[in-house]
């Protein structure tokens, strides 16, 4: 194999993942300062491709306008849902008339949201130049190219699901999915940094059952943000900020107590890896996510949910878990340096 083509393939590879976490990122922010409806249709803003900067630039009668356009395309994505059992789910999107309701015009708020889908378009550039080099690659190492096939595919259907979720008027479980999709890009690019790195010549595979668990609680513990997240939606429209935490509930128990489970099991992991010669640098820049994570957490709930935190707290989690998979990857196969 061309070593060249894959050192650059690599790159490329590498360079993409950065720019979904800068992704995850910029939602984060457009979420926690409620730019998500900053244009209500998609992929354009407001019928254009450039965002008005003034009201006086909106579509006559936008509000009526796009809450008919949204209302059509929601009858849509309730068929799908029907047609694929998810009937209760589909009733409430049918029935609920807030999913409907337009948000007035805030040029900041526009201009967030709007920046977040160039972003987007940004990522949805790379992988098709990921995809075009896999090509190269389909007879020697055809893993690469298949990969790089469902990385294409999932960004295409992460698109139209973004669509969905502005239709939606926000719906928190459609954030969630939309969050977890992106993870599921992180999870794929991970694998391919994974392929196409350098190989090395010692095994060393027995923590990957320990590594395994703090994945898995990992991912269980971004769930539970997503519904403490998805209460504070709902409670910022109808309290002051400083009463949120005390308001949340069961969620936020839940997702405050399992925050230990995850530190208990980073902590052993890193605690085991330290007797082996292998992934340290990585296995350290574990432990400190896993802190600032922590940190951040605890700033957010003895602060009242800054919303500077929040993107911060969901980007930590995101590299964290994409360390945590490259690493279980690696574990997999031979290695004999301290990477």
């Amino acid at each position: 194999m061309n070593s060249a083509a894959i050192k650059g393939f690599y790159r490329l590879c590498l360079t993409t993942l950065v720019a979904v976490y800068f992704l995850i990122m910029v939602g984060g922010i457009v979420r926690s300062t409620g730019s998500g409806m900053g244009c209500p249709d998609w992929p354009r803003c407001f019928g254009s491709w450039t965002p008005p900067t003034s009201i006086e630039q909106l579509p006559v009668n936008y509000k009526a306008n796009y809450s008919d356009y949204r209302g059509k395309k929601n009858q849509k994505f309730v068929r799908y849902l029907r047609w694929i059992g998810m009937n209760d789910i589909a009733n409430k999107i049918a029935t609920d008339k807030s999913v409907l309701e337009e948000t007035e015009f805030n040029p900041v708020k526009t201009w967030i949201e709007y920046i977040n889908r160039l972003v987007g378009v940004t990522i949805g550039v790379f992988i098709v130049l990921l995809f075009y080099r896999s090509l190269a690659f389909r007879k020697e190492k055809p893993v690469l190219f298949w990969l790089s096939l469902a990385a294409l595919l999932l960004v295409i259907f992460q698109g139209w699901f973004g669509s969905i979720v502005v239709s939606t008027n926000l719906t928190t479980w459609t954030i969630t999915v939309h969050l977890f999709l992106a993870l599921a890009l992180v999870g794929i690019l991970v694998y391919l940094l994974h392929l196409s790195g350098e190989v090395y010549q010692i095994q060393a595979s027995s923590l990957r059952g320990l590594l395994g668990a703090c994945l898995a609680a990992l991912l269980t513990q971004i769930f539970l943000g997503t519904e403490v997240r998805g209460a504070i939606d709902v409670l910022a429209s109808r309290f002051p900020r400083e009463s949120w935490v005390s308001q949340l509930g069961v969620s936020f128990v839940a997702h405050r107590s399992f925050s230990w489970v995850v530190l208990i099991l980073n902590v052993t992991f890193f605690l085991q890896i330290r007797k082996t010669i292998v992934l340290k640098t990585l296995s350290r820049a574990l432990f400190l996510l896993i802190l600032c994570s922590l940190v951040t957490g605890a700033g957010m709930a003895y602060l009242d949910v800054p919303s500077a935190l929040q993107p911060i707290h969901l980007l930590l989690a995101s590299i964290t878990f994409g360390i945590e998979l490259f690493l279980f990857f690696e574990l997999a196969r031979k290695v004999s340096a301290n990477r």
